[in-house]
């Protein structure tokens, strides 16, 4: 009986979704604010200090770096961003994934402030909605 019971408590919890699921982050932490503050002409240290190391950069080919990042917020959203450094005698020349794509495609900035802001924005609009919806009640003129 006690088992039937722990079984029914822990299949309503479930199917209530109250269990918590952990964020995934996976490669390099890549945020918007740090990308606006790269500019050509930058030196590969300078480059390095701002965005951290990058998670792929061949040994064959020095002039390329890739930062490549993914995150999976508890919710089920996945947002990846690939950005792509080239540089030329040892300074920044060219940047490839470095605007802003999340206005657009609708992928989520991976930080901690924009996931809780959205989530928020998210229950207010679903609150708002819930409170528009009809009644029920058919009042039909006489």
């Amino acid at each position: 009986m006690r088992l039937l019971l722990v079984l029914a408590c822990a299949g309503l919890l479930t199917a209530c979704q109250l269990v918590y699921k952990l964020p995934t982050r996976q490669g390099n932490v890549i945020e918007q604010k740090q990308l606006d503050q790269l500019k050509l002409g930058m030196t590969r240290e300078q480059v390095t200090y701002l965005l951290g190391t990058p998670l792929a950069a061949s040994p064959f080919r020095t002039d390329r770096w890739d930062y490549v990042g993914y995150y999976k917020s508890p919710r089920g959203k996945v947002s990846k961003r690939i950005v792509t450094l080239y540089f030329e005698q040892d300074k920044l020349a060219r940047m490839e994934g470095v605007e802003d794509t999340s206005a657009s495609a609708g992928i989520e900035n991976p930080d901690v402030k924009t996931v809780i802001r959205e989530e928020r924005k998210e229950a207010a609009e679903s609150e708002r909605e819930a409170s528009e919806r009809d009644s029920g009640v058919i009042i039909t003129p006489q």
